[in-house]
């Protein structure tokens, strides 16, 4: 599933819509470049799963857990950008929250795969005007990985 996302304002948006069909146990990982959204789309999942914030990007501290508000799952939000690899994510332990949480893995495309057979991938590109500059437009491909997905399902709860 492909959708284009105008602003700040509408990728926090879809991270509330996606948060609604998101339930304990679910992985989500997130890729795309420096600037591209990643972390505006995992605030507005911690918005919409009702978390204790804010949530601001972890890479320096790796992984930060927000305890629910309001009686749901915890997000585990990591950031994969500084790890080498399997091994290091391993470290984290993050099996341990995993049937419990949410986890969402910035920078986990080719690291955190491994996690889960059933997953969200979510990539976001940015936009590039014609003179170069990047564009505010972000073009964000959602695809379902494993049996716990209805894709159809999905979209409905996704687009705006």
């Amino acid at each position: 599933m492909d959708l284009d996302v105008p602003d700040a304002e509408s990728m926090t948006a879809l991270g509330e819509r996606l948060a609604a069909v998101l339930r304990a146990g679910d992985l989500v990982l997130l890729g795309g470049d420096l600037g591209a959204g990643k972390t505006t789309l995992a605030q507005g999942v911690g918005a919409g799963l009702g978390v204790r914030g804010p949530v601001t990007s972890p890479t320096f501290v790796i992984a930060r857990v927000h305890p629910s508000l309001v009686e749901g799952p915890p997000l585990v939000h990591v950031d994969a950008y500084r790890l080498g690899g399997w091994d290091e994510l391993e470290d984290i332990d993050l099996e341990a929250t995993l049937d419990e949480a949410v986890t969402l893995v910035e920078w986990g495309e080719g690291v955190a795969e491994g996690l889960a057979g059933d997953r969200l991938e979510i990539h976001i590109d940015r936009s590039h005007g014609g003179d170069g500059d990047p564009g505010e437009v972000r073009h964000v491909h959602v695809r379902a990985v494993g049996g716990r997905w209805d894709e159809s399902a999905l979209a409905t709860a996704v687009r705006p």
